[in-house]
């Protein structure tokens, strides 16, 4: 058995971020492992029975549980986020619910070692995980932070729903 703790939060940056009713801006957050009920209890909200597409916003409103300063998550924020933040919101729901860490595969163009990068830090995520993210060979950790990272083409950037629509 291991002593390792479980990462349950995870820390993000919008691409473009919410504007708040009082022109706020508002990027960075923090979004939670979905439980079962997560998954669940949405169901039983007409709009996502009338709306299978509607699942997204009422998964995200239940996952999100900091965004700026906003005092609340709903779905009403949620369905107000730039597409291209809901886009990356749902991506790195499926990122942290399958795989337990907000990193993307990547690899050494010169050498065609893979590895793990951090999203939001562009930080390598060392093998052994008792160890803080280091930068990659070659950049300082400046360059590294600010290093854009994309999900490679395997990444469908849908939310997982298991049989929920079947």
């Amino acid at each position: 058995m291991t002593d390792q703790a479980l990462q349950t939060e995870f820390e993000f940056t919008l691409p473009q971020g919410y504007v708040g009713d009082d022109g706020t801006l508002h990027k960075e957050g923090r979004m939670r492992l979905a439980t079962a009920a997560d998954e669940i209890q949405p169901l039983q909200d007409p709009k996502v029975q009338s709306n299978q597409s509607y699942l997204t916003i009422a998964l995200l409103s239940r996952v999100v549980t900091e965004l700026g300063t906003l005092e609340t998550v709903d779905k009403s924020v949620i369905e107000d986020l730039f597409v291209n933040d809901l886009e990356y919101l749902q991506a790195m729901y499926e990122r942290v619910n399958n795989h337990g860490t907000n990193t993307v595969e990547s690899g050494c163009p010169d050498c065609g070692n893979a590895f793990e990068v951090d999203v939001e830090s562009g930080m390598t995520v060392p093998a052994d995980t008792e160890q803080p993210p280091t930068a990659i060979a070659g950049q300082d950790n400046e360059e590294s932070e600010t290093m854009g990272i994309e999900p490679d083409d395997t990444d469908s950037g849908e939310m997982p729903t298991g049989n929920l629509t079947e």
